[in-house]
């Protein structure tokens, strides 16, 4: 299966739950800046809400790649919201792109928010969350 890694991040918090899931499934972690060169059936796309919705560059990866991609799996932070599907599945459903039901987010600091947050076990959980949904994908 081919699986690949993407992340867009503000504040570094979703960085680092991409690189744990990357060393986890031994997949390269990038940034949006990095197109997919050729198809992932899987791609973990890390991105974060920001004014209750995904960034602008976020949308514009995910348009630009639609023939690359074959289903998304969100994770993430967020200081308060606990889901992309919403905003994801509004963009992916008119490309044609598959959306996982499973996602990974957890709290993110912001401003005095979440202090400390995504902590040690978040980045674990995120890991342990990969590892799974790449095994389930796998059967």
């Amino acid at each position: 299966m081919n699986i690949a890694i993407r992340y867009y991040t503000r504040s570094g918090h979703t960085k680092k739950l991409a690189e744990a899931i990357a060393e986890k499934i031994n997949v390269k972690a990038e940034n949006i800046s990095v197109p997919l060169d050729e198809p992932a059936e899987l791609l973990f796309l890390g991105c974060s809400y920001y004014a209750f919705d995904m960034d602008r560059e976020v949308k514009n990866f995910i348009t630009a790649n639609k023939d690359n991609i074959g289903k998304i799996v969100c994770f993430g932070t967020s200081a308060m919201m606990k889901s992309m599907k919403k905003p994801m599945r509004k963009l992916t459903e008119p490309l044609g792109i598959k959306l996982s039901d499973e996602e990974f987010h957890c709290r993110g600091e912001f401003k005095f928010v979440n202090k400390g947050r995504p902590n040690e076990n978040d980045v674990k959980n995120a890991a342990l969350f990969a590892e799974r949904v790449v095994k389930s994908n796998e059967q």
